[in-house]
C-alpha cells in the first residue's frame, strides 16, 4: 500500500532523515521505533505532507506521488492521528468528527455506526466540547476522526502517550480491528514497547534519522529488537 525509497528531510540546514526505505502493507501494522529525537515524528510528517521531503519517492497503491501538501496527501488516502491529538477544543465531539467529511462526497456526510460501536463514549459525549474531554477520550476522538476519512494509510503518532491503561487496551483493540479488516496500511510510531510488539507485523528502528534495523516480527527476536530500540 505504501512504499518509500530514499526519503530525506531537512529542517533548514539540518538533515533530519537520511535515505529512509520502508514498505507498509495493507492489513498489517508497521511499527517505527527508536529513542526520542531520532526522526520518527518527522518521518510521519514527511509522509503526511506537513513537512516537504527533500528527496526520495513515496508511492501509495503503486502510484508514485510528487511532493504534495497535507490536504492533497489526505485526498490520496493518508490520515494522521498526530502526537498530542490536535482535536478542536471549542468544537463539540460531533463537530470534530464532522471535520473529516471534507474528503467525502456529500452523500456520505454521516458518522458510521462503526465509530460509536468502537468508541461508545463519543456517542455519549457528542455535545460536549472537545477541550472538555480527558486525554484518553480525546485520543479516541482523534482516531475516530481519522477513520471517518476512510484512509488507505493510517499514521498513528504515539497513541498511548499520557493515556490511562484501560484506554490503551481499548486503542490496541481498535488498531487490531483495523489491521484485521485488511483495507489499510497502519504505520504506528510508539515507544511503549509491549504495546508496539503486541500489535506490529513489521518493525523499523530509527537511529540518527536512518533505519538501523528492519524486519518482520517473525524474523526479529523480542530481545534483539528491545536492545536495538533502547541503545
Amino acid at each position: 500500500m505504501l512504499s518509500v525509497k530514499g526519503l530525506t528531510l531537512h529542517y533548514g540546514s539540518s538533515q533530519i532523515l537520511h535515505g529512509i526505505d520502508m514498505v507498509a502493507e495493507a492489513g498489517q501494522v508497521t511499527c517505527v521505533m527508536g529513542t526520542n529525537g531520532v526522526g520518527k515524528t518527522s518521518l510521519l510528517k514527511a509522509l503526511a505532507g506537513t513537512h516537504k521531503r527533500s528527496s526520495g519517492t513515496v508511492a501509495i497503491g503503486g502510484t508514485a506521488l510528487p511532493v504534495l501538501p497535507a490536504h492533497a496527501m489526505a485526498a490520496h488516502g493518508v490520515a494522521v492521528v498526530p502526537q498530542g491529538r490536535m482535536i478542536f477544543p471549542l468544537l463539540t465531539v460531533t463537530e470534530n468528527l464532522a471535520t473529516a467529511f471534507a474528503l467525502l462526497p456529500k452523500s456520505d456526510h454521516r458518522i458510521p455506526d462503526e465509530i460509536y460501536d468502537l468508541f461508545p463514549v463519543l456517542r455519549d459525549m457528542g455535545h460536549r466540547r472537545g477541550g472538555d474531554l480527558s486525554g484518553g477520550q480525546q485520543q479516541q476522538l482523534a482516531i475516530a476522526r481519522a477513520m471517518i476519512m476512510r484512509p488507505r494509510v493510517l499514521l498513528l503518532d504515539e497513541p498511548t502517550e499520557g493515556i490511562q491503561p484501560n484506554i490503551i487496551q481499548q486503542i490496541g483493540r481498535v488498531i487490531a480491528y483495523l489491521r484485521d479488516r485488511g483495507d489499510m496500511a497502519i504505520i504506528l510510531v510508539e515507544q511503549y514497547f509491549d504495546f508496539a510488539y503486541g500489535l506490529a507485523d513489521r518493525f523499523y528502528v530509527l537511529k540518527r534519522g536512518a533505519v538501523a534495523l528492519a524486519g518482520d516480527k517473525a524474523a526479529l527476536s523480542r530481545e534483539v529488537l528491545r536492545q536495538t530500540v533502547s541503545v
